[in-house]
């Protein structure tokens, strides 16, 4: 049982990503869905030669070809298709003006976000209950607020929905980094929903969808590794909503989730504190997260990605092992390691730069 709903989903989401980021190269680069440095003047761009972006096209779609088979169209399923579209197409006009030189505004892509997930939780996604690490379990959907349709499980699910495509829209800076935190996150979260000893129908949904996102991450995988033929492209913001989405179909995943996705969340709210305390805003980028500090200590794109890889892969395996009532105390330490590694070098990048 745990094979047949393994490999085949992820297999065919593998094929059929190769198969699509093959055939539509030469199509994105014949509309101008490239990344060229002369123009596109970010701060954090490391290469030095146009090359392709929208890989989020040849992604959402393998996922979606492969979900047409394993995944049944149900009114949840389709709004999350739907949203997971809707964010594609945001994305993939960002990718066109950023080979124009310019910059669709963050705060807009940010709206696009939350539009994504008020969809997506409207359609009856949420966190209906969480464990609680001093004993017995945190019923959130009866918390909730005066009259208003909703409670507290459906805003925290909407918030993570939109954090995830967040972080891992920030864990891409270099080649490879994102796709392959995508398939470990995914492979964790679709392993976990299988080891219930009854399995719903909506435990083998979630099941698939995270093993046909890990397929897509991974084909994608063999074009985006360093050096890579394309990139992801704000697109494949759509696959990060996906993933979002299985950490939470069962709230008893959340936890796993933060803990696979650790080292970008830290990362992430450190950015955030970061910017805010120099004035800046946290929307607007900037060459400081943990990837371009282990880039200028001399690491490699390779090196850093199998890094980002290697400490999903331990985490997760962790995660997998423990028992729910030890998660928050895990990622309790892994903040205070992640969190204190990037203090670390941060005073190390200052120190340096005050002895130059």
């Amino acid at each position: 049982m745990i094979l047949q709903s393994i490999l085949p989903p992820l297999l065919l989401a593998f094929i059929l990503t190769v198969i699509l980021t093959f055939l539509l190269l030469p199509l994105i680069k014949r509309f101008g869905l490239v990344d060229d440095p002369k123009k596109h003047k970010h701060p954090a761009i490391l290469h030095t030669k146009i090359i392709p972006r929208g890989g989020g096209i040849p992604l959402l779609g393998g996922i979606l070809l492969a979900s047409l088979i394993f995944i049944p169209l149900t009114p949840i399923t389709g709004a999350i298709f739907f949203s997971a579209l809707l964010t594609l197409i945001v994305g993939v006009v960002d990718d066109k003006f950023n080979a124009m030189g310019r910059d669709v505004s963050p705060y807009l892509r940010f709206i696009t976000n939350i539009i994504s997930a008020i969809i997506i939780v409207g359609a009856g996604v949420t966190i209906p209950f969480v464990t609680n690490p001093l004993g017995g379990i945190i019923h959130l959907s009866q918390i909730t607020f005066f009259s208003l349709p909703i409670n507290l499980g459906d805003i925290i699910a909407g918030f993570w929905i939109v954090w995830v495509m967040t972080i891992l829209n920030w864990s891409k800076g270099v080649d490879g980094q994102m796709p392959g935190i995508v398939a470990i996150s995914a492979l964790v979260i679709g392993i976990l929903s299988l080891r219930f000893p009854f399995l719903d129908s909506t435990s083998i949904i979630d099941a698939r969808l995270s093993f046909i996102i890990a397929g897509a991450a991974l084909g994608f995988l063999l074009f985006n590794f360093y050096p890579a033929k394309i990139f992801p492209g704000y697109g494949a913001t759509s696959i990060y909503l996906l993933l979002a989405v299985v950490s939470i179909f069962s709230s008893t995943k959340l936890a796993t989730a933060i803990l696979v996705m650790g080292v970008p969340t830290v990362d992430a709210i450190f950015t955030i504190f970061r910017r805010v305390l120099e004035g800046k805003s946290p929307f607007w980028g900037d060459k400081k997260h943990l990837h371009h500090l282990l880039l200028r200590l001399g690491y490699t794109q390779r090196q850093i990605a199998l890094f980002y890889w290697i400490i999903s892969a331990i985490v997760g395996t962790i995660a997998l092992t423990v028992h729910s009532e030890s998660k928050p105390f895990a990622l309790l330490l892994l903040v205070a390691l992640a969190g204190g590694g990037l203090l670390f070098l941060h005073f190390l990048m200052r120190h340096e730069k005050d002895s130059s």
